[in-house]
């Protein structure tokens, strides 16, 4: 795995996925580097004084106390104190793949050069993550607005190395002190400064490390979706007119014509979607229907460039927010060089997490939409009405001995509803904390929490939708298997049938549906597709 090199401006989505989930080694630029310890060389010399002017949080205490001020003399205490205080996260921990996106986005915007604190706590922050000291951070109880302050600070209280502070390493928890010495981290106990402890626990650095992650997952999983709904045509070989370019082209959206175009690779070279397959009456045709023109598919197939490629745009626009925002500077207060060539501080309001609670929100709503079309197809390839002759159920011979799909096909139904309530915005919420010194807050943890959750279900849907898909095309082999798939949606089958046999008749259900979820999770469709018929869009 290449290095990830931050500089404050170029840091991607991606790079955050690869020291997340692929423990990428990560370096601190040298211009960064030496700005850095520039900024923080002045501070010493020309703020670190008994007649220092009052600047929040550097002299003076925080959120409603900020008119309190702090001796130098006793500012180690007051370090000490705010992390103390400030470990005030509730829940189960962040997994250990959010924790890394968090300590990445949050060195990331150090390396701007205006958050004054010291580069050897940075870079006591960066040996932690390329030796895999994995602060427990509670999940609950940040609202997004100073940033992330719990969390940060239980992420701090590992870095200083509390007694009482805990982290995971190489996969044991253990106490703070504990994983420091395995790791060979030193000094155990270590004091932060002046301006070290705000600059490191205010910003919007755990829920956009989480947002990151969910941006990787979601744009996976629209390629997935779009794989899975040329299966679904497929299996009731379905109207291709809905996706010719011209009809994309004259409504002029990028999303719509990508999906449109992704779905005619993946059927490219299929006999099945074509008028001769659809003259084939099924044996399991419990209606005798004659053949009539098909003319054109429910909207969960022809609308589906409509529908996901929709979704395309919205993640095309979340992911420009959450890349500006992991190359941001979201502490307070922040210093900057005047004209004059001295350096002064500016309280302000990055910490402030509205643009990733809005994003996050749309993201949810988005992804949540390919779950809401993906169950649709997988009901309508259970009911003969609108499968054209497909078995009912997809019930195996003899049918009411052998039940079907129903009922998986219901978890994918109650999966979708669950989405629906999920998606509720977070961002239209605000609760007033800290003496009302905190009127308004973003309530982004959650968005991004939530998003997450909306990712996970979906990823189910897919994979139940791949599954049923699957198993109409094999129930129909016998007189459809004659003409072929194309050349996405073969690889796409073959790849389910390695890990997942045709049934033909009831089996314990979750020796099915399992495994094919599985492959959702961990990409194996879409990879064995891609390298089949190269990169989708």
């Amino acid at each position: 795995m290449n290095k990830v090199i931050l500089d404050g401006n170029s840091l991607t989505i991606q790079d955050v996925v690869n020291v997340a989930r692929h423990f990428a080694p990560v370096e601190i630029a040298e211009e960064s580097r030496r700005e850095i310890i520039k900024v923080r060389e002045y501070i010493n010399e020309h703020w670190i004084s008994p007649d220092s002017p009052p600047t929040y949080g550097f002299n003076t205490g925080v959120g409603k106390l900020k008119y309190l001020n702090v001796i130098m003399d006793q500012n180690d205490t007051f370090q000490n104190n705010i992390i103390m205080s400030h470990c005030g996260g509730v829940g189960e921990p962040a997994s250990e793949e959010v924790v890394r996106a968090t300590i990445v986005v949050r060195l990331n915007a150090f390396c701007q050069g205006v958050s004054g604190l010291r580069m050897e706590v940075v870079d006591r922050l960066l040996e932690m993550l390329n030796k895999g000291v994995h602060p427990v951070i509670p999940i609950q109880g940040s609202v997004g607005a100073c940033g992330d302050l719990a969390p940060l600070a239980h992420m701090v209280s590992v870095l200083v190395g509390y007694p009482q502070a805990e982290a995971f390493y190489k996969g044991e928890r253990m106490s703070a002190p504990e994983a420091l010495k395995r790791a060979g981290i030193t000094p155990i106990e270590y004091q932060l400064k002046a301006k070290d402890c705000l600059a490191l626990i205010n910003g919007t650095t755990m829920f956009t490390g989480m947002a990151a992650l969910n941006c990787y997952d979601a744009q996976q999983l629209v390629r997935e979706c779009e794989i899975s709904a040329a299966l679904s045509l497929e299996a009731v070989r379905g109207e291709t007119a809905a996706f010719d370019p011209r009809i994309q082209l004259v409504r002029k959206h990028k999303g719509q014509i990508d999906c449109a175009a992704n779905i005619r690779t993946l059927v490219e070279g299929s006999e099945r979607v074509t008028e001769e397959a659809r003259k084939v009456i099924l044996k399991t045709d419990v209606l005798h229907h004659e053949y009539k023109p098909r003319v054109q598919d429910v909207y969960s197939l022809r609308c589906l460039p409509q529908v996901q490629g929709a979704v395309r745009d919205n993640l095309d626009y979340v992911n420009k927010i959450i890349e500006e925002e992991i190359n941001a500077a979201t502490d307070n207060p922040l210093v900057f060089w005047n004209e004059d060539g001295k350096l002064m501080f500016y309280s302000g309001g990055n910490f402030h997490g509205e643009p990733i609670a809005f994003a996050m929100d749309i993201l949810s709503m988005s992804v949540s939409e390919l779950g809401n079309i993906s169950e649709r197809r997988s009901f309508n390839l259970l009911d003969p009405t609108l499968s054209y002759g497909l078995p009912a159920n997809l019930a195996g011979n003899p049918a009411g001995l052998n039940y079907g799909y129903a009922i998986i096909a219901c978890s994918a139904s109650a999966l979708a509803s669950e989405n629906k309530t999920l998606c509720f915005p977070a961002s239209v919420d605000s609760i007033p904390t800290k003496s009302n010194q905190e009127d308004h807050v973003s309530m982004a943890p959650w968005a991004a929490r939530k998003a997450k959750m909306v990712i996970d279900n979906v990823a189910k849907i897919l994979g139940i939708e791949y599954l049923i898909a699957a198993e109409a095309i094999s129930l129909t082999e016998e007189q459809l298997g004659q003409f072929k798939l194309g050349n996405g949606t073969s690889a796409a089958f073959e790849r389910i049938r390695k890990d997942v046999k045709a049934a033909y008749c009831d089996t314990y259900m979750p020796s099915q549906s399992t495994p094919a979820i599985e492959l959702v999770k961990k990409g194996e469709i879409l990879k064995a597709v891609e390298e089949a018929i190269g990169k989708l869009k």
